[in-house]
Order: structure tokens, then C-alpha cells, then sequence
């Protein structure tokens, strides 16, 4: 709920951008993320007692299904000053059906902290977060959480940490007296008052591996370090940028050492993202683009874009997270790159030429909104009732920006389906406002309509993400569901090259029709960017100019109907070079079907294929049941690539397989490994169908009556 008082400034007088700090809490389901933002807000005074997730009192799971699950499945936004410094923590789901909401904050942020159960060890999730961190030349830390509950494997970890993600992962801080406090080595060097004992390694040793990787980065420091030893005495405003460097640089992945649960390490932490973490001024924005137009092709010529984090700037802010709140409505959540947004200015989203005005301006604290008069440069904030903001929006101010978009995100792609019907056919209309508004606030749940198989298909990253999305259409919208396992979403190409040919003429009284086509067909590389291309070959004019798109529109529609088995076609070049016309009779009708049924002769030529989409499944369990899970996938025409055992008696097991075949992998993990194993999936890309499988579909397609 809003303040009701006058919105007061955002930020404090004695602070600026250099005092912004901006971090993403990341990590598996479990990690104890949600519990570590509580204890944070508690030692920073923003909370007087912290909350549990058994209880359904923290400040982030503030939903009512986030309650009743005991997981986050929403991003949640807070914020606490600490050493002069204003800190934007983002809580982020862990479960990996809700990873498109986690990987949309990324550009939102300076670090990603990704938080790893120290009994558990590493999965699945943590590994794709820190390729996307990676990928997206974002600074990242790693936290090592619940140090109670194995001391003992600490050091198994930090190895495995290592080995996995590279040895710049090293420790900054190490815990000492079986986890009840950390030592900051790279502020203590083990012959001060901390001293130099910790339960591993040794604050000497620790201190000098991180100050020789940070140094590294500057010249000036290193040459000292050659020249004096370990006695260098650095000058710590020049050893703190040097961090900060190499941070930015990927040169550093800092490990810290905490308890969510008993504090250990908090005050350090908290420290540690104050003076260390990057500033806005300290690393380079998101990979932002600008359009400056269109080539020959029509294809858009792009340019980088890097809006300054100037307050005096023209504004540049992104739209990553879109959500309906009880009080306030639709809710825009953005992070300003460059300029002022203030209470009643006037802004554009996009190439949108009406402006909107800014009638409410707030930060978060969880459920609270705090009414603000402006927010500046690296802050988080949100906009109220503007109907046109949608996720992945640029909000600005000056015409020049109104082509700014950020380069596109490796959301995850939700593969996981389940046909659904209404229970109530008199709800159509109020189905499809209520799927468009949850798909603009959810980048991964998408509904769609498959021809071929006379379905509506929801789609989503896993059972428990459409579980919820069902839940919302039932309690928000009042629309219940029936939902069945959909069919499979296949694909058609071809193999070889192929001539196809049609004339269609018909006469009905006056006027008539007539078009002639010759096409060529040919297969496309698998990475083509599109899937699809169509140029003009002809010479002479024997189809004239203003027919080629006639053309191409006919072989579209085959390409969305499919041309042997009903489903969308893909992977094809499609070359039209001769045909005839008529000066009388020849009109556009008349060639979309001619190129339509031209090209569908030509594919019947070209040894069609039937494909089929395979996945990437990663499944942890308990290392007991490494066996079982690799059996019971090759049963799914799944393929192993590879299986280990991790620290914590976990084992990871990681194959390709069909997804239709996975479309109840979910119950039967959890039936197979008594509920404790958990997977996660990724498209990885299509292969050919077996023969047989191939047959079947075909012999089942039953092509729609052709109208002339």
C-alpha cells in the first residue's frame, strides 16, 4: 500500500550514483535466498524481527501462493542504506519453472549473487545463472550459505567451485570458530588482531591468493608487488578499485561465507556489498541497441547504445518486470540507466509517439510502496496505472530514444505444455484479456493456438509454473480450466532440393484467373536466423514484379499449415524463376495459389522430414539413484552425455532427449526418486522423427478442403 503523505526524494542528500549499489540474489530452490534478504533487511534496521518462510511472515514471499508453496515465484524488491552506500537487493525464485522471472532482472543490476546451499552443493540452475551472468558481462559474487550445516565439506565446495566455474572464484572472507563468525581476508592479512586462523586454508594464504588475482588488473599495483613482495603496502582506495576492476572485468568471482539462519558473516556481507560491489559509474550498462535504419534487404542496421548514468541526462530507463498489484493496479518496474524520472513528468515508451504522464512514483519494500518525487540514475522504481508499459519496454523522453532496445535476453523457452479447454465456453472473451495480461507480466508462460493439432496450449517452464498460472486464472480471473497432455508440437522440412510447378487458371464468367509458377526449393542450414527465405529468380518478366509477393504469400501459408502432416514448416529457401501470366486474367489470387500449390509439389519431391523438438534435461538426486535415472531415461529415447557424482551425496545426470517424451518426467522423478530428485530442461534443438513415428503422424493428417 502507498504512503499518503507528499512522495518524498528517493535517495538521500549526501548520496549520489557512485553510492548505489544494485545486486540480484540467485540460486537454486532451497538455497536459503529469501531467508538471507530477511536477516539483511533485520542487521540494516529495516525490520525489527525477521521473518521465516514456515511462518509466511518474510518481507519478499509477501503473496498468498507464495505462502502456501513456501517458495518465492515472483521477484521481490527491497532496498536499506548501509555505510552510506543505498543497496537494491532483488529476492529472486530459485525453482527452476520460474527462471524466466530471474534471468528478466539481469539488466537491472551490477552483480549477480548466486547463492549456494553449502550441504547441497552445486545444481543445475546455479550453473545456468553464472553462464548468463558470464554471457552478459555482469560482475558475479558466490555465497555460500547454511556454513552450519556443513562445516566439515567446506573446503570439498570451495573446490568444486573452482573446478566448475574457474579458479578466479576465490574466497574473500573464510569462516572461523565452526561457522559462528567469517574473517575478511582481503582486508586482513593474518598478522593483524583478526588473526590468521579460520576451519580451512589460513587468512594469510587466502589474503594473498585474492590481493594477487585482484592486482593483476592494474599495473602500477603489480609492478609494486614484484618489486616489494607481500610488504608492498598498497593504498587501499587503489587496492578497493583494483577489486571493483576486476569484478567488472570477470577477472574476480569472490566466494563469501554466510549463515542466513544464525547471522554468521551478515555484517561482512554487508560490507562487502557496500565497499566492493560495483557502482552504476563502475561497469558497463546493459547491452542497450539503437535503430538507425534499414539496409538494402530490409533487415534494421543496429548500433550500441551506452545511456550514461548522468542524472542531467535525457532519460533512458528498462521495463523488466511487469505485475498487477492489489492497491495500485498494473504495476511497471524499471531501473533508470540514464537522467531523472520525477513525479508528473511526461515520458514515451518505445516508438509509443503519446506520452504518458508520470502520476505515481514509487520505491519497494516488498508488498510496500513508498511514494517517491523522483528516482535518478542506477535506482529501481516503479510506475502505476500506464495501460501501454510492458515488460521489456524503454521508458524516455526524447524522440531520438524512441528505437533504444536492449539487445534480446536468453529467456528460457517454456517447452513444458498442457493443452487446456474452458469449463465454461462463455468465458472466451474474458480468456483471452486474462492470458494476455499473465503473458505481459510472465516472459516464459505463453499460450498459443496449434492448428495442426486442434489445441490450445499453454506453455510454461515446468508442472508447478502452469500449476500456478491455472491458480491465477481461477482466483484473479474467475476462469476455470480443463487441461490434457498436448499433442506434440512437430516440425516439417526438407532434405534435398526439389522443382515444383502449378498453373492455376479457372474460369467463372467475366473475368477468370490465371497464374503460372516454376519454383526451386532447397534446404537452409539448421542455424538459420529465420528458417525461411524466398527471392526472385525471374528473368524477362514472365512473372511480373507486382506478383512476387502474391507468390510468397501462397508459400507462407503452407509454410504456417505444413504441406505433408499439418504442421509448421521450417528450414527452407524458396526460389521463384519462371512462370507465365495473362494481361486480363492474371490478379493476386491467382498466384498465391499457384505459389502455394507449386511449393507444396516441390516439397513432396524434396524426401520431407518430419522433426521433432529435443531437450536438454538435468536431473539431481541423491547419488543412489544415478543408475535408475539414466536407465529410465534411455527408455525415453533419451541420450546420456554425462553423469557425476557431487559433493553432499548428490549425483547430477545430465541427457538429451524428446520432449514428448518428458511430458510426465515430473511425477515420475518424483515417484522414482521418492520425491527427492528435482531436473531441469532447455530446448536444445530438432532431429528427424523415426520412420515409424513419421508414418503414423502422416498417415493421420487429414488436409483441410482446398477453396479456390
Amino acid at each position: 500500500m502507498s504512503n499518503n503523505h507528499a512522495p518524498a526524494s528517493s535517495r538521500s542528500a549526501s548520496m549520489g550514483v557512485a553510492d548505489v549499489r544494485n545486486i540480484c540474489l540467485v540460486g537454486s530452490g532451497g538455497s536459503g535466498k529469501t531467508t538471507l534478504a530477511e536477516r539483511l533487511l533485520f542487521a540494516t534496521g529495516v525490520i525489527k524481527r525477521a521473518g521465516s518462510i514456515e511462518e509466511g511472515n518474510t518481507v519478499s514471499d509477501y503473496t498468498e501462493e507464495e505462502k502456501s508453496y513456501k517458495h518465492s515465484l515472483q521477484p521481490s524488491f527491497l532496498h536499506f542504506d548501509y555505510e552510506g552506500h543505498e543497496v537494491h537487493l532483488i529476492d529472486t525464485p530459485g525453482l527452476v519453472d520460474f527462471l524466466g522471472h530471474t534471468i528478466a532482472c539481469f539488466p537491472a543490476v551490477e552483480t549477480i549473487a548466486v547463492v549456494i546451499d553449502a550441504h547441497k552443493g552445486i545444481d543445475s540452475t546455479s550453473r545456468r545463472l553464472m553462464a548468463v551472468a558470464a554471457e552478459r558481462q555482469i560482475p558475479r559474487m558466490i555465497i555460500i550459505n547454511k556454513i552450519e550445516e556443513n562445516a566439515a565439506g567446506l573446503p570439498e565446495l570451495v573446490a568444486q567451485i573452482r573446478e566448475t566455474f574457474g579458479s578466479i572464484c576465490l574466497p574473500i572472507n573464510l569462516p572461523t570458530l565452526k561457522g559462528k563468525k567469517v574473517i575478511n581476508v582481503f582486508e586482513h592479512d593474518g598478522h593483524d588482531s583478526a588473526g590468521d586462523q579460520t576451519d580451512f586454508s589460513s587468512v594469510h594464504e587466502a589474503h594473498k591468493n585474492i590481493v594477487e588475482q585482484v592486482i593483476e588488473v592494474d599495473e602500477e599495483l603489480t609492478m609494486a608487488y614484484l618489486e616489494k613482495g607481500e610488504g608492498a603496502g598498497f593504498d587501499p582506495e587503489k587496492l578497493h578499485a583494483a577489486f571493483e576492476k576486476a569484478l567488472g572485468e570477470a577477472h574476480l568471482v569472490p566466494i563469501c561465507f554466510v549463515s542466513a539462519k544464525t547471522g554468521a558473516g551478515i555484517d561482512d556481507l554487508l560490507h562487502i556489498f557496500a565497499s566492493l560491489c560495483p557502482s552504476p559509474l563502475e561497469v558497463n550498462p546493459p547491452e542497450f541497441q539503437i535503430r538507425k535504419g534499414f539496409d538494402a534487404a530490409g533487415k534494421p542496421v543496429e548500433e550500441d547504445y551506452n545511456p550514461q548514468p548522468d542524472p542531467k541526462a535525457k532519460v533512458i530507463a528498462h521495463v523488466f518486470k511487469v505485475t498487477t498489484d492489489n492497491f495500485v493496479g498494473k504495476l511497471g518496474i524499471f531501473r533508470v540507466h540514464s537522467g531523472t524520472i520525477r513525479h508528473k513528468q511526461e515520458l514515451f515508451i518505445d516508438d509509443n509517439n503519446k506520452p504518458f504522464r508520470v502520476g505515481h512514483l514509487f520505491k519497494l519494500q516488498g508488498k510496500e510502496h513508498v511514494e517517491v518525487s523522483e528516482v535518478g540514475p542506477g535506482e529501481i522504481a516503479a510506475i502505476s496505472k500506464v495501460d501501454d508499459i510492458h515488460f521489456n519496454g524503454v521508458l524516455h523522453e526524447a524522440a531520438e530514444a524512441s528505437t533504444v532496445h536492449l539487445r534480446p535476453l536468453p529467456l528460457p523457452k517454456p517447452l513444458y505444455g498442457l493443452a487446456v479447454q474452458l469449463k465454461n465456453q462463455a468465458d472466451e472473451t474474458k480468456f483471452s484479456a486474462a492470458a494476455h495480461k499473465l503473458m505481459a507480466e510472465d516472459p516464459s508462460f505463453l499460450l498459443e493456438r496449434i492448428a495442426a493439432t486442434n489445441q490450445t496450449v499453454m506453455r510454461g517452464l515446468g508442472e508447478m509454473h502452469l500449476r500456478v498460472i491455472i491458480e491465477k486464472f481461477k482466483k484473479q480471473f474467475n476462469i476455470e480450466l480443463i487441461t490434457s497432455q498436448p499433442k506434440v508440437a512437430y516440425k516439417e522440412t526438407i532434405t534435398t532440393r526439389a522443382d515444383g510447378h502449378h498453373r492455376h487458371k479457372k474460369q467463372t464468367g467475366g473475368s477468370g484467373q490465371f497464374g503460372e509458377v516454376y519454383l526451386r526449393i532447397e534446404p537452409l542450414p539448421s542455424d538459420h536466423p529465420t528458417g525461411f527465405e524466398f527471392v526472385s529468380e525471374v528473368v524477362g518478366g514472365t512473372v511480373p514484379r507486382q506478383y512476387w509477393p502474391a507468390v510468397e504469400k501462397g508459400v507462407k501459408q503452407v509454410l504456417d499449415a505444413g504441406a505433408f502432416a499439418g504442421y509448421p514448416m521450417q528450414g527452407i529457401r524458396v526460389a521463384l524463376y519462371d512462370g507465365k501470366y495473362h494481361d486480363v486474367d492474371s490478379k493476386e489470387i491467382a498466384f498465391v495459389t499457384a505459389g502455394k500449390k507449386a511449393f507444396i509439389d516441390a516439397v513432396a519431391k524434396a524426401k520431407p522430414k518430419l522433426l521433432e523438438p529435443y531437450v536438454v534435461v538435468e536431473v539431481t538426486a541423491p547419488s543412489r539413484y544415478m543408475g535408475d535415472i539414466a536407465g529410465h531415461l534411455s527408455t525415453k529415447r533419451g541420450r546420456v552425455q554425462d553423469s557425476m557424482v557431487q559433493s553432499g551425496d548428490t549425483c547430477l545426470v545430465r541427457a538429451v532427449a524428446p520432449l514428448g517424451e518428458l511430458q510426465n518426467y515430473a511425477n515420475e522423478l518424483k515417484s522414482m526418486t521418492g520425491g527427492s530428485g528435482s531436473f531441469a530442461m532447455d530446448y536444445s534443438h530438432d532431429e528427424p522423427t523415426p520412420p515409424q513415428i513419421q508414418s503414423a503422424v502422416v498417415a493421420a493428417f487429414k488436409p483441410a478442403a482446398e477453396q479456390d
